[in-house]
């Protein structure tokens, strides 16, 4: 009888992925990953040592696809201006698309050292939303901006995905507050 093939971390998290994408995170479980996997609970144990441990996993792998995703849509803006207006669209587009995993970026995270989390995806994120305020503001280390920019992606995109807008919508607040926002980090 041939023998299973090595269970890899590449693969638990991509059904992990599949899972959560379905299901949301009630549903990523270690027993139905291992299901899906065709293996025991305990071999999922080898790779990540619960479920806390997983669920960083998948939100270091979307603060990677959402980094990767930002610095794709902002490469081809023709300003600096352009490129936060461009990066801004494709957070909402991929908080839109993977909410479950989306929702997973701002959960608290298990204690990293400093130089697992300078190395960590979330750092990469972060780093990328720096440099593209930098690039704006003028300064490369503007965190007050930075983070400016940030909450008010978020808020749109929980405010959004909550439904709290209602039946009339945003009425173009996104666009409205984006402007207002970039103008005011332009003239600084």
């Amino acid at each position: 009888m041939p023998q299973p093939a090595k269970l890899s971390r590449e693969q638990i998290l991509d059904t992990a992925l599949t899972l959560l994408e379905s299901g949301g995170p009630e549903a990523l479980t270690m027993r139905p990953l291992a299901e899906q996997l065709q293996v025991r609970p305990s071999s999922l144990y080898r790779h990540f040592p619960g479920r806390e441990t997983l669920l960083d996993a998948m939100s270091d792998l979307a603060a990677a696809q959402l980094d990767r995703q930002l610095q794709k849509a902002a490469g081809s803006a023709t300003s600096a201006r352009a490129a936060l207006v461009q990066a801004a669209q494709q957070y909402l587009d991929y908080a839109r698309q993977h909410p479950h995993l989306y929702a997973l970026l701002l959960q608290p995270a298990a204690p990293r050292s400093a130089e697992a989390l300078a190395q960590s995806a979330g750092k990469q994120l972060w780093n990328t939303l720096l440099a593209l305020v930098g690039r704006l503001s003028g300064n490369p280390d503007d965190t007050g901006w930075a983070v400016a920019y940030w909450t008010f992606l978020h808020g749109y995109a929980e405010l959004e995905r909550s439904g709290l807008f209602g039946a009339s919508g945003p009425a173009g607040g996104f666009e409205l507050g984006l402007d207002a926002l970039l103008g005011s980090m332009e003239r600084r």
